[in-house]
């Protein structure tokens, strides 16, 4: 899903097509509350489900997103506790977090008190 986002925006496209699934609908659904994409749909051709996500781009046409990273991967899973959420460039960015009590960003879940599985950090 990262890659696919990071790929259509170097592209400058206004939208791009993720096959669907829980999760990925959950993370755009922290990247529209925190302001980095318009909108997402999810949309049905009959045996396929796919997330459109609507890319945001300033004024003079550069993305909102400068950055995408993924912090855990499959062969790496990266935990933290709550003590030990980190900052993403001193708060200019967010890192979402998989925690008990759903997806949420790094400062939801300090607030939350919770720890979890950092998924990526946008920027």
């Amino acid at each position: 899903m990262l890659t696919r986002i990071r790929n259509a925006l170097r592209a400058s496209h206004e939208v791009v097509n993720i096959p669907s699934s829980k999760l990925k609908i959950n993370v755009a659904k922290v990247l529209k509350s925190e302001g980095y994409i318009k909108n997402f749909r999810i949309i049905s051709d009959g045996q396929h489900r796919y997330i459109r996500i609507f890319l945001k781009y300033d004024k003079e046409g550069s993305p909102v997103i400068e950055g995408l990273k993924r912090v855990s991967k499959p062969s790496c899973r990266v935990y933290v506790g709550r003590d030990r959420l980190p900052r993403v460039l001193n708060g200019y960015g967010i890192t979402i977090v998989s925690t008990p009590k759903g997806l949420m960003t790094d400062n939801e879940a300090r607030k939350a008190g919770v720890g979890g599985e950092i998924l990526c950090s946008v920027w």
